[in-house]
Order: structure tokens, then C-alpha cells, then sequence
């Protein structure tokens, strides 16, 4: 009953309307308002069925109105001339001052050129076109989205899915033209190509989008992105349905010009959509939103009789959202000054030169521009001339409609949820971020976007004879005629192409060079993949800086970096100082220094405890010093700090001494893994020559380096680099071979004796393969790569070309040689100075505060009473008289002045009050003294004991 009652009410909410506009009010002023549409087009009846829905609403709401807009809409029958046209009229015989529409982006040009002349707003909701939004048609306004606004969204889709290549199939149209170019920038952006722009004709014949899908079909690229109207789209995909360009391995992307209509597509177009994805402007769900698609549907059948229903799309709620812009804005401005001026004109004019302008127009545009508000499309803000929208849908067609696997927008790129608020840069995500989807021939597998077709042409794989044999070497067969090519390079790029996940025929075609060795030639062979001779080239090709700007390059399949080949150094036990060399200047030196510091530190530390073992002569205490400095003397050493120094001290030693034994032994028995030169400084110095391959980019880097170009030479083959060695800087030859690491290696495994490799000393990126840039190859072949080099077929491979490096104990790096250097033992060093330091400092606080008690506690005897001392019986020692009078200590100082007192002992105080005579007593009568005092300073007696 309930749903019976809306029906009834939405049937009569359009009589209800239409009384109320017959009787409105008489004094409302009128506003003339053309609409331009294509009414045969399935957006045109949207779009005229939400304007008349618009202009009731609005009218019923705003009944206080004061002005009342008049509309007539004319057909442009999808014909730009017809379009401009009507227009033409429309400001001639109606004086209209504003336009809405037309649909087409090519009518737009042109109609909003009339409006600038004639200071009319043109609003379109339809033309997307983003060089619309030029300065130079001031007076044109889009209700609706550039078609720049989407490309972001695309790039982001293509990035998730790691494609590399793209493929663009658009309308020969200003609609269809317009996004290319924005297109073609962003992918760059994200590292994907355009390889080719397929451009269909709008009347284009079956047979002609038929031969142009076949073009594409032999292409390797799979991944397209199609921008078109949904009318021209809809033969494109049947077609390419029936030529199985929808099966397993292809991707196929749409912009919004075909989703946004994708409900009112035929169900037959919608089966051959199966499997694509688009992207979709979103609209915020509302209850507005919702009344007004229940009242949308019934009123466009009953406008439409005989069409078949469609489904409102973002276009018919624009329209709407327009009118309202419009009646607003005429609110807001009024009627009351508006006129129309007429140019001065000849007898002979045309009717563009005879149009009147519109002393409202101006006014109106700003009214337009500044009207804010929420609409059934979303926010209605035209302040930039444009909708600024920046949320959109990605969807995936599957059977006969569609499902959401996504958003995408401009703060945090793609996801699954809308609601996600974790900022993100420009083309963030990956395809984890979307729903799975159902890709075509209903695969849930991602299209690879890259591939080889069965009846293509095979990879051209460009090879060239290396200066190193070993590396690469081609060659002709005399039989076949075909391109013979081995060599270490050839066998990993084969072992690589076995490891792809799919199969990959190639052919091996013959660069030739001047001189197979020069690095210029290497440029010259590279660059041939650039200008499409190769597909790509292979061999002991150096990944450079320079070469990456026109090639792209796999990783690296061999060690990386430029060492040196130095000579060995022999019989070095002959030399007479070689004890001498287990440690650096820097390291002996230091070793003296804190030698000499311990030494002193203990001194101090037993002279500040009144230790009599140190006193004497000058000779005699650095005797003892250095005797500190070396042992433990427990006769000597009486302080606590001083055994603390001398602990750590000997740990030091020790750990020194077994270093130096180690380094001694090693150049005692080693002597042929030292280097002769470990440093390439140490030859800029010294003045020496170096050598390098003839023809390598080395010399350029020699020269970076500061060596002057007398002292690099260049050479051919190894055996050149052999003689130069054995020769000698001196004798004509050289002091080091400068070369990269694989190279290096090879040298080695066939002349192992009496050389070695120093370094790496520059960083190098390798050996690499170079294909064109973007070439989806690219991203498979390194990661085969990986697998071969990461596995048991490298080391085989390495065997076999260059040699068992196993058997060449010089073969390996040396960075430097077996010196001990400072700072190989800093942190001794600073555990030993601090240390001796600490304690050092610890000693004088404890002697200045004990000299600073003892001063402060010692009485005054010049204000005491003579006899104040012997009379109390209750009287206690004085401080620091070490448990005697005072008398007894000054008589014990005396006696210590002149090198009589032995031992010291403490001594019990005995004390007579009758005879004022003091007795000191030993603690051990066998081995003490009595000392006996008459009166307070009379001569004593001193009586020893045996």
C-alpha cells in the first residue's frame, strides 16, 4: 500500500509542479536561457529529462522568486554546424544570456567563442575536452570534469600492475585527442610507455576497426587504454571480442567517457566489456540522491516511450546541478539593468558581426562562478571555471554488470577503502591495494602486459666480437650462413632466456666495429638498440652513466668495480730492519709515548704515597721509572692505583706483543700476497706509470684521478700487460694495471705467478645487457638473472671461460698490507691513557684534601698555656700527630729529616701528672724504642729494646 502511495504521489508531483507555475508570479522577470543538446544521443535525454525535473524543483522550493528562467533548447543533431548555428539564433531572435550545453567538445569551441563576443556564460556539463579550459574563452564554464583530472587515476593502475608498455585507442575527435598528450606525460612518470596511439575515425567501418585490432595483435604490448564515446566504444569491443583480443593476456583499461554510461549499455556491448577495467567518477550516496533517481526513471520512460530504460547517469545529475547554478545566479543578480548593445555595423554585415552584447553577461558569469553548493552530484564549485572532483571509482565488468574493486584519489592514491587517510605521493599503491580481479577470458591471473607473439618476429639480439675472447666472440657458419656466437656473455644471456616464463625466440645479428676493444665502438653498439637496429645487444658491455640516457640496462651478471694488478713483493726476510715493519712509525711512536707516560704516572702516584724505594738521584728514578713501566715489582708498587695502571698496562702489552708476533710471522712466510703498491695514491705520488686496456673509458678516470697523461700507457692484449709489468715503471713498463674486475680475473687465471689484485679502488657497475627504453623484457630478464648468477650455473660458466680461480692464491683482492697502524689499537690506547689518567687525578684529590685536613686540625701553640697539655688527664693526641704529643711528633720529624727513623710504629700514650713526663710505648716492645720527655721541650731519652 505504502509503495502504491509514493507511485501515485511521483505521478502527480509534475501536475502539482505545473500549477504552480502557471500561477506564479506575474512580476517575476524572465531569463532567457538557450540549451544546446544532441537529443538523439542517449546523454541528450538525460540531460533534457534532469533539466525539466531541475526547473520544477527549483521553482517549487524558491517560491518568493524573482526571476524566472526561459528555456529553449534546440537538437544540434550531433552536427557542430547545426550546433553553432542554433546558437547564432537563439542570440539573435531571443537575446538569451546564458547557454547550457552544447554536448560536444568541438561544438564548445566554437559556441563559446560566440559567447565571448556576445559576454554570454556558455555551461557545459559534457564537453571535457581539457583544452577548453584555455584563458582565451573567458565566458565558457565546464559543469563537469577535464579529462586531465583521470589520467593520474590510469598511471596509478598501471604502476600497480607493473606494466611497462601502454597502448592508447581514442576517437579521431577533439574529445578523443584532448587526454592523449596528458596521458602520455604522466605514464612517463610511472615508467611506462606508449609504444603506439591507435586513432579510430567515428566512421569507421567494421572492417576497418577489424584491421586496426589486427595491427594491435601483432604488437607485444597487451595492455590498452581506451578513450572514446561509449557509442564508438561498443563496436570497438564486439570486434575485438571476435578476434580474441578479450581471451587470457590481455588488459584493457577505460576512461569515464564509457563508464560513466555503463548502465545504459546493451547487454550484448556489455558481454564483450567482460573482463575490463575503468575508472568511474564517484558520487556520494545520499537520500536526496536517491528520491530523485526514483522520480528520474519514471519520468525519462514517459518522455521516452519507446526507447529502451536507461539508468541516470553522472551526466543527467550535472544538468540538474547546472540549472539550479544558473536560477541561483539569476536570483542573485536580477533583471532590472539589463539591455542589449548593438555593435555599429555596415549594410553588408553577417550575422556575427550584428550580434548584440549582453550588459548582464559579465555580472551573471561572477554570480555563476562564486554560487557554492552541495548538489546530487557531489559539491558544486565552479570558482576555477571547472568541477574540481578528485575521488573516482576504479570498477571491473564482469558478466552483465559490474563490481567495485577500488578508489583512487589525489591525496592517498589507490585502495580498497574510501575512507583510508594514510597520506601517500603521486602514484602510490600496488595491485594488493585493489579487490582481485576478473581479467579477460575470465582469468584471475594479471596480465603480463608483454608478449611474444607465435607468428611475430623473433628478438634481435645484436652481438660484436670483444677484445677478450673469452667474453664474447661471433662468427659466420660457412654452411647456413647463420651468426655463430660464445663466449662467457653468450652462455649466461642463454642460460637467462631458459629461465624465462615464457619462450623467447631470438637470432644473433653481427655488429660490426673498427676496433672491437674501444669503448667508443661499445657506445656505438649500444646506441644501436636505441635507434630499433637490436632489440637488444649483449656481450661485456660496461653499465655506464652515459649510456643510460637512450638504453636501459638489465642488472649486472659480473662483479663490479676497477681494481689494480700489482706485482708481488719477494724475499722480503732479506731485509735487516724487517722487525721493524710488523708495526707503522705512527704505531711505534705511540707505543714510546704511553711507554714513557705509565712510567711517569707510577712515579707520581708512589712519590705522592711516600714511597722511599723512589727517592734518590735523578738517574735513579727514571731507572725505576722504566722498571714501573715494565713490571710489577711488589718490593716497589705499594699504592692500590699504582697496581690499577700498572694491570692494564701490562694487558696492553701483551695484546701488543702477540700482534706484532703474528704480523712478523706473516711476513716471514707470506711474503707473496704482499702487494707492491696497495694504494693508488701511493703511484701518484711516487710518480709511476699505470696501464689500462687500449680503448677503455679507465683513461679518462686516470686522468680524474690526477695521473698525467705521460704516465698512462695503453696496451692491447694481456700478454702486452704481462711484458709491462715484468719490466717495470722504471725499465719502460708500468708499476699497475689499471682494468675492471672481470677482466682482472681473466689475467689472472693465466698469469697467476707473481701478481695480485689490489682494490676494488672505483666503483664500477659491471657487465650488463642494454634494451630500449621501457622495453618490458627489461624487468624478466634481470630477475633470470638473478637466478643464474645466484646459483651453481655461474661458478660452472666461470670455469669454463675464465678459470678455476681456486687454484690462483694471488687471485683474491688485497686492500692493504699486514702493518699495524694506530689505529688499529685505539681503543687500547684509550683505555690505557685513561686508565693511568684517572688514577693520576684521583691521587691528587686524595693528597690535597689530606693536606688541607691536616692544617685546618693543627692547634696554635703560641695562645695556649704552657702547661695545657700535661695537666688534663682527659687530654686526646691532636690530629695528625700519628698517635703521639706534639712534642713526640716534631722529635719524630726531626729524627726522619736526618735518615734516622727505619720503621715506623705506632705508640701508646702513657701519661704521668705528678712528673709531667710523657712515655711513648712500642706496639712491639722486641723491635721499638722508648722515648722519654722531661717537662714540655727537654732533651729525651731515648732507650732501645733488643
Amino acid at each position: 500500500m505504502e509503495i502504491t502511495s509514493r507511485v501515485i504521489m511521483f505521478l502527480l508531483l509534475p501536475i502539482n509542479l505545473a500549477v504552480a507555475q502557471n500561477t506564479s508570479r506575474e512580476d517575476a522577470k524572465e531569463l532567457h536561457v538557450g540549451v544546446i543538446l544532441d537529443l538523439g544521443s542517449i546523454v541528450g535525454k538525460m540531460a533534457r529529462t534532469s533539466i525539466s525535473l531541475a526547473m520544477e524543483d527549483f521553482y517549487a522550493v524558491h517560491q518568493n522568486y524573482s526571476t524566472k528562467l526561459v528555456l529553449h533548447t534546440r537538437d544540434s543533431m550531433r552536427d557542430d554546424v547545426r550546433a553553432a548555428s542554433q546558437v547564432i539564433s537563439l542570440l539573435e531572435n531571443y537575446n538569451v544570456e546564458a547557454i547550457i550545453g552544447p554536448q560536444r567538445s568541438s561544438q564548445a569551441i566554437f559556441i563559446s567563442k560566440l559567447g565571448n563576443k556576445g559576454h554570454v556564460p556558455v555551461i557545459s556539463f559534457t564537453a571535457t575536452n581539457p583544452a577548453l579550459a584555455s584563458g582565451s574563452l573567458p565566458y565558457f564554464v565546464r559543469a563537469t570534469l577535464s579529462d586531465s583530472a583521470q589520467v593520474n587515476c590510469i598511471a596509478s593502475i598501471v604502476k600497480a600492475y607493473g606494466w611497462r608498455k601502454v597502448v592508447t585507442v581514442y576517437e579521431d575527435t577533439d574529445y578523443g585527442r584532448g587526454i592523449i598528450r596528458y596521458l602520455v606525460d604522466v605514464l612517463q612518470e610511472v615508467d611506462a610507455r606508449v609504444p603506439y596511439q591507435s586513432m579510430i575515425p567515428l566512421t569507421a567501418t567494421n572492417e576497418q576497426i577489424t584491421l586496426e585490432l589486427y595491427k594491435l595483435m601483432a604488437m607485444q604490448t597487451t595492455v590498452f587504454v581506451v578513450h572514446m564515446s561509449f557509442t564508438l566504444a561498443s563496436l570497438v569491443f564486439i570486434k575485438a571480442k571476435e578476434v580474441g583480443m578479450m581471451n587470457k593476456g590481455y588488459a584493457w583499461i577505460l576512461t569515464d567517457g564509457v563508464t560513466n554510461l555503463i548502465e545504459s549499455l546493451n547487454p550484448s556491448v556489455l558481454e564483450s566489456l567482460n573482463g575490463a577495467i575503468g575508472v568511474q567518477v564517484y558520487v556520494p550516496k545520499s537520500k536526496d540522491l536517491d528520491d530523485f533517481t526514483m522520480r528520474w526513471n519514471m519520468r525519462f520512460q514517459i518522455d521516452n516511450p519507446t526507447n529502451i530504460p536507461s539508468k541516470l547517469s553522472i551526466f543527467g545529475l550535472w544538468s540538474y546541478d547546472t540549472i539550479w547554478a544558473v536560477a541561483q545566479a539569476a536570483e542573485k543578480v536580477g533583471l532590472t539593468n539589463a539591455t542589449f548593445r548593438k555593435p555599429g555595423v555596415t549594410r553588408n554585415s553577417t550575422s556575427l558581426e550584428t550580434l548584440e552584447t549582453s550588459s548582464n553577461g559579465p555580472e551573471l558569469l561572477q554570480a555563476i562562478l562564486q554560487n557554492r553548493f552541495k548538489g546530487l552530484g557531489g559539491n558544486f564549485d565552479l570558482s576555477d571555471r571547472q568541477l574540481q572532483i578528485s575521488t573516482f571509482r576504479i570498477i571491473n565488468v564482469v558478466g552483465k554488470g559490474w563490481r567495485e574493486i577500488g578508489f583512487w584519489t589525489a591525496q592517498n592514491g589507490i585502495s580498497q577503502q574510501l575512507n583510508k587517510t594514510t597520506p601517500a605521493t603521486t602514484f602510490p599503491g600496488s595491485a594488493w591495494d585493489l579487490h582481485p580481479v576478473i581479467w579477460p577470458g575470465e582469468s584471475i591471473e594479471v596480465p603480463r602486459g608483454y608478449e611474444i607473439p607465435v607468428s611475430g618476429k623473433k628478438l634481435r639480439v645484436g652481438v660484436c666480437t670483444s677484445g677478450y675472447p673469452e667474453f664474447m666472440k661471433v662468427g659466420k657458419d660457412h654452411i647456413t650462413g647463420a651468426t655463430k656466437a660464445s663466449g662467457f656473455s653468450v652462455d649466461v644471456f642463454e642460460e637467462t632466456v631458459k629461465r624465462l616464463p615464457y619462450a623467447l625466440p631470438y637470432e644473433y645479428v653481427i655488429f660490426s666495429t673498427t676496433d672491437d676493444s674501444s669503448s667508443e665502438d661499445y657506445n656505438d653498439f649500444v646506441y644501436q638498440v636505441y635507434l630499433k637496429i637490436f632489440d637488444i645487444v649483449i656481450g661485456d658491455i660496461t653499465i655506464r652513466y652515459n649510456r643510460t640516457f637512450y638504453v636501459d640496462f638489465t642488472l649486472p651478471y659480473t662483479e663490479t668495480g676497477i681494481a689494480m694488478v700489482v706485482p708481488v713483493r719477494d724475499s722480503i726476510n732479506k731485509n735487516t730492519w724487517i722487525f721493524l715493519k710488523p708495526l707503522a712509525p705512527g704505531m711505534w711512536f705511540g707505543s714510546a709515548v704511553f711507554f714513557i707516560y705509565t712510567g711517569v704516572v707510577v712515579l707520581i702516584l708512589e712519590f705522592l704515597g711516600n714511597n722511599e724505594n723512589i727517592r734518590g738521584t735523578i738517574p735513579r728514578q727514571l731507572g725505576i721509572m722504566i722498571f714501573f713501566s715494565i713490571f710489577e715489582g711488589k718490593e716497589l708498587v705499594q699504592r692500590f692505583l699504582s697496581r690499577i695502571v700498572l694491570i692494564v698496562w701490562l694487558v696492553f702489552l701483551m695484546v701488543l706483543t702477540s700482534s706484532y708476533t703474528a704480523s712478523l710471522t706473516s711476513m716471514l712466510t707470506v711474503q707473496q700476497l704482499q702487494p707492491t703498491v696497495t694504494d693508488v695514491h701511493e703511484l701518484l705520488k711516487s710518480g709511476e706509470c699505470v696501464g689500462h686496456h687500449r680503448g677503455s673509458y679507465v683513461k679518462g678516470l686516470l686522468e680524474e684521478l690526477g695521473f698525467d697523461r705521460s704516465k698512462i700507457k695503453s696496451y692491447d692484449s694481456p700478454d702486452d700487460f704481462h711484458k709491462a709489468l715484468s719490466l717495470g715503471s722504471n725499465n719502460g713498463g708500468i708499476a699497475a694495471l689499471v682494468h675492471e674486475v672481470p677482466y682482472i680475473k681473466l689475467f689472472l687465471a693465466n698469469h697467476c705467478k707473481g701478481y695480485t689484485m689490489v682494490g676494488p679502488i672505483y666503483e664500477a657497475a659491471g657487465f650488463g645487457y642494454a634494451l630500449a627504453k621501457g622495453n618490458p623484457l627489461l624487468g624478466d630478464i634481470s630477475k633470470a638473472i638473478l637466478n643464474v648468477t645466484g646459483g651453481d650455473t655461474m661458478i660452472q660458466l666461470e670455469k669454463k671461460w675464465i678459470g678455476d680461480q681456486n687454484n690462483c692464491q694471488n687471485a683474491g683482492p688485497l686492500t692493504g698490507s699486514s702493518t699495524l697502524t694506530f689505529a688499529n689499537f685505539r681503543g687500547l690506547f684509550i683505555l690505557t691513557g685513561v686508565a693511568s689518567t684517572s688514577s693520576l687525578l684521583i691521587a691528587f684529590i686524595i693528597h690535597f684534601y689530606k693536606k688541607r685536613h691536616n692544617l685546618t686540625k693543627m692547634p696554635d701553640h703560641k695562645d695556649q698555656p704552657e702547661e695545657s697539655g700535661t695537666n688534663d688527664k682527659n687530654s686526646e693526641p691532636q690530629e695528625g700527630s700519628q698517635g703521639g704529643t706534639v712534642e713526640q711528633n716534631e722529635q719524630r720529624a726531626g729524627r726522619e729529616e736526618n735518615g734516622q727513623l727505619e720503621e715506623q710504629a705506632s705508640l701508646e700514650l702513657v701519661s704521668d701528672t705528678n712528673s709531667q713526663t710523657s712515655i711513648g710505648m712500642p706496639k712491639q716492645p722486641n723491635n721499638g724504642s722508648i722515648v722519654i720527655f722531661r717537662g714540655e721541650r727537654t732533651t729525651g731519652l731515648q732507650v732501645e729494646l733488643v
